[in-house]
Parts: C-alpha cells; structure tokens; sequence
C-alpha cells in the first residue's frame, strides 16, 4: 500500500484491509471484487491484484508460508527483487539489498555515484555495491536494522531537495555531502512524458436511483474496477443509448484526474433510462449496492456528490 502512495493516506486501509484479510488464506480465498472494493480509493489497482494473486500462490506453492529467500520470493506475482529483498531481510535476516528509489538517492551520494541511472548497466552495478555495503555479522538482528535504517534515512533525511545533511548518521562518510553537492545525486536523464486523454462517462441512473457499471478489463486504466461505461467520445456514448434518451442527455461539469504519467479530462454525460434496458454490457446497481464495489476513485466521488 505505501508504494506511491503516503502513509497518511494509507492507514485507515490498512487498518481495515487486515480486519477483513487477518492471514494470507483469508486474502487467498477472498473474491477478487471483495480485495478491490477495499482497496477502492488508494490508486494503483494493479498492487491489489497482484496481492491477491501472491496469496493465492503461497497457498497453492508453498502451503501458506512465504518462501525464506529473495530469490524465492521474487517467484511470486507482484514482488520485485527490491521488495523480495526487503521481505527476505525484515522477516528472515537474509544479506539482500533493496534499492528503491530512497535508497538510490542514499546510496549515490554517500558513494558519489554519478553513472546514469537510466542506463540498465549502471543501475546493476549499483546493486552490486548496495550488496557489498550490507552487514556480515548476526544477521537476524543486523539485516532489518540496516535496511529499515537506510529507508528511514532516505525517506526523511536524505530529501530530494533540501536534504538534512547536517542531522545525517552518515553524513561522516558520505562522498556527496563532503563535496556540498548532495542534489547533483542520483543522475537519471531519461524522463517519463507525460500525456492526456479525454473520456466520456456514462452516469446512466433508473428510476430507483440505480446506476449502470460495467466491470473494467483486468489490463489498462482501472482494470478490474466496477466503472461509470466509458467511451472515447460523446457521440460514441450518444450512439449506445436508446433514441429516446440520447434527446434528454445532459452534459455535467468536466474534471481532471491525474494518473501518474497522464491526465484524464473525464466528461461526465447523464442520462435517465427504464430498469429494463441492457443495451450495453454491464448492469445496475443500487444506493446499497455500488458503495461496497471497487470503484476509481473519480467515480466514487462522482456518484457520492449526485
């Protein structure tokens, strides 16, 4: 939950993640719809899927207990070799490196490590000297001492911008800070543009007060969400309602949502329709119903204000 997303934000879900998931067969056995509707709201749907998919697999491989190394680890769904890393380190005392973007920043300057980042090569070579700094002695005390230390480090001394040099436990060793040129560290060229598109809801409701959702494709934006039908034009949504309602459509306000690397322009477009139709795919569901689904966060705050 805490990758991209701050701690402040994610407490309350954790809290109630773990109320209804207590072990990892609670998670296994659970509907998918049931993990993403908790998880509605926190973004990156793609970490709730493939936390689902973990706890299937370390029922189904590995009999309910995690694998006890790094490499093991990285077997399953949704773990890289920095997480597996910090797992095999925090919970088994294992000598293995994370590197994620706090500690890059943390380990390039106290290294001076100046190599661009972008480049695959540098970026290994990197990890070869993050291994080489790891403890070599009483493991299950030193392993998650060093890493939780080096995290915390990059996460609340070691800032992007401003860094605390001043207030740094490694500060006596750190090649960048000696320099006074903490912030030329790390390098990375290759920048990820950003892009927009613009997308046409449809807020479609009955009589009852009943919404129409469709269920996103498990791959691109909101895979696996329940979802306002979405359409890359008006005309498009226009074109999939009966003639009767296309002539009473009315326009709502348009807003932005923004996605890590895109802006979405969301124009949402409502429509009365009898509880009978079924023109598209996807169905209805009530004032009771939709709050417990797994739902864009966008949409959960576009039918909560209707």
């Amino acid at each position: 939950m805490l990758q991209q997303t701050q701690v402040a934000a994610v407490l309350g879900y954790y809290q109630r993640f773990l109320d209804r998931f207590p072990d990892v067969a609670a998670l296994a056995a659970a509907p998918l719809d049931d993990v993403l509707g908790l998880w509605s709201g926190l973004g990156y749907y793609s970490r709730a899927r493939n936390l689902h998919l973990c706890a299937q697999a370390v029922m189904a491989r590995h009999g309910g207990a995690f694998p006890r190394t790094a490499i093991a680890l990285q077997d399953l769904p949704g773990i890289g070799p920095s997480t597996a890393a910090a797992i095999s380190s925090f919970c088994f005392g294992e000598r293995a490196a994370i590197l994620d973007g706090n500690v890059k920043r943390v380990l390039t300057r106290v290294l001076a490590y100046g190599e661009d980042l972008s480049s695959a090569g540098n970026e290994r070579r990197l990890w070869d000297m993050a291994r080489e700094l790891l403890p070599t002695r009483t493991l299950h005390e030193s392993m998650p001492r060093y890493t939780q230390g080096i995290m915390d480090i990059g996460a609340t001394v070691c800032l992007p911008r401003n860094p605390s040099c001043l207030l740094c436990p490694v500060e006596p060793v750190c090649a960048a800070a000696r320099r006074g040129t903490p912030e030329a560290y790390p390098v990375k060229t290759r920048k990820l543009k950003r892009s927009a598109e613009s997308l046409w809801l449809l807020h479609a409701q009955a009589g009852d007060g009943s919404v129409w959702l469709q269920k996103r494709p498990s791959a691109g934006v909101w895979g696996g969400l329940y979802c306002l039908p979405v359409f890359g034009s008006r005309n498009a949504l226009a074109d999939a309602l009966p003639p009767p309602a296309r002539e009473n459509l009315r326009d709502a306000p348009a807003f932005v949502h923004v996605l890590t690397h895109k802006d979405l322009h969301l124009h949402p477009v409502q429509a009365e329709l009898p509880a009978a139709w079924d023109g598209i795919e996807g169905g209805w569901f009530g004032p009771g119903q939709w709050p417990q689904l797994g739902l864009p966060a966008p949409v959960r705050k576009l039918l909560e204000s209707a």
